[in-house]
């Protein structure tokens, strides 16, 4: 089994049953990183296999800290053995360092998973990104209405988005941008 397929199966097997629309936004993101995959070269299979499993930490079996890029990349470590690239972009993926901060969490982040930069961390941001829970295509901007709304004005997230939205935007315009490069 591949690396692509071995990161598929397990979201489907820590995701489809028990949170079955976060399976769903899974999927989409997993089929939307494939669609730039060739934007990264030699590591197209690590960000393929990170978007599939870009969400575990949010399985039920898997809430520790509640910061789901933290806990998702420390089962993937720690239990799955999956390849530290793609646990450290699953740790750092949609601006991750911004919440781990807001959450009291930035130097277990930090210290355990050092951020990957440049445009294989812009091409994680641009599939969750641009992919609606649901799974579908949806631009940036209302994904990010949409977060708000899901979480209201004062969750944590939400101001953790507020804050990251200058940045998630310039990393979908930057893949949007190597995209129309051709």
């Amino acid at each position: 089994m591949d690396q692509i397929e071995r990161a598929r199966d397990l979201a489907r097997r820590l995701l489809a049953e028990s949170i079955p629309r976060r399976w769903s936004h899974s999927q989409g993101v997993g089929r939307k990183a494939e669609s730039v995959a060739h934007l990264v070269g030699d590591d197209a299979a690590t960000l393929v296999s990170a978007a599939w499993l870009h969400d575990v930490g949010y399985a039920p079996d898997l809430v520790a800290t509640g910061m789901h890029q933290l806990d998702g990349a420390r089962y993937l470590r720690d239990v799955a053995q999956i390849d530290q690239l793609v646990c450290r972009l699953v740790a750092h993926h949609s601006c991750a360092t911004i919440e781990a901060r807001n959450r009291g969490l930035a130097d277990e982040l930090l210290g355990e998973f050092p951020p990957v930069g440049g445009l294989l961390a812009d091409a994680i941001t641009y599939a969750d990104m641009t992919t609606t829970p649901d799974g579908d295509p949806v631009e940036v901007e209302q994904r990010l209405s949409e977060i708000f709304a899901r979480y209201g004005d004062e969750h944590l997230v939400a101001r953790t988005i507020r804050e990251a939205s200058p940045l998630i935007i310039g990393s979908v315009r930057g893949i949007t941008e190597a995209l129309n490069r051709g």
